[in-house]
């Protein structure tokens, strides 16, 4: 049985792809033959469409916004007009927002903003897309949500419910599209090292203590990018036909367990 993950003749549309997970994922889409319609607000994402089509593959860029309406309909059409279809959509991109575990430090407009991108973005995502991939005879959704969804202390408060909201949008989207051959799941990444974490990996550095990323974490160490972006990839294609309204951990283990103390030394 081969394991080789093909999406030639399949299209698809990545969110957030100007950087970290979502260009990562929109090269890897793009290197496993999908033609893939890349969107993010900054303008980075000419930068990701330059790097696609150096490697030989099929792409357009749309700069937009995610949490917009009339953005996120325009965008959907746009790949059924410029690629005759849909079948996958990543709706990756998100903001952090808010002061870490600062429920009492943010305001109900920082909220706002957050739930409108990391929330809402996703929702119509899965509004606009599902129709045109079940057209298509069916396909999948996969949406970034974060460990910081699944419990406490991996993130602002806005953000850690903007993500729970995540995993649950994708469970209530799989039932509400029973029948239809749309697959919808959702990727919980850890501690990666992408535009928004920047700023903890620059301090570790300067700090000198890199070796301390991932730490409360089975690997003891961050990940990267192009490792979330091979879940997708996998949660995206046939190979995850039987794969849907699930919450995937891609984490290191951090979220196996509840805190524990240290074991130290492990004895002979």
């Amino acid at each position: 049985m081969s394991v080789t993950i093909d999406l030639s003749g399949k299209v698809a549309i990545v969110t957030g792809a100007a950087s970290g997970i979502g260009r990562a994922s929109a090269r890897l889409f793009a290197q496993a033959g999908a033609q893939v319609l890349i969107a993010d607000r900054a303008d980075a994402v000419q930068e990701t469409l330059k790097l696609i089509e150096e490697a030989g593959g099929t792409a357009a860029a749309r700069q937009m916004d995610v949490g917009d309406e009339a953005e996120v309909q325009a965008l959907v059409e746009e790949a059924e007009s410029r690629f005759g279809g849909l079948d996958i959509v990543y709706a990756n991109a998100g903001v952090t927002g808010g002061k870490p575990g600062g429920l009492f430090d943010s305001d109900a407009s920082e909220w706002a903003e957050v739930l409108r991108v990391n929330l809402i973005g996703p929702f119509l995502a899965i509004k606009y897309a599902a129709p045109k991939i079940e057209a298509r005879g069916g396909g999948a959704i996969v949406c970034t949500a974060s460990v910081a969804g699944l419990r406490s202390g991996a993130g602002p408060a806005s953000y850690s419910a903007s993500k729970a909201g995540v995993i649950n949008l994708v469970k209530t989207a799989a039932y509400q599209l029973d029948g239809t051959g749309v697959r919808v799941n959702c990727i919980c990444p850890g501690l990666i090292e992408t535009g928004m974490t920047k700023p903890v990996y620059d301090y570790a550095r300067e700090a000198g203590k890199l070796d301390k990323i991932g730490q409360l974490n089975p690997m003891k160490r961050g990940g990267e990018p192009e490792e979330i972006a091979r879940a997708a990839l996998f949660l995206a294609s046939d190979q995850a036909s039987y794969i849907n309204g699930q919450a995937l951990p891609v984490d290191g283990g951090l979220s196996a367990s509840h805190p524990i103390a240290p074991r130290g030394n492990r004895g002979a």
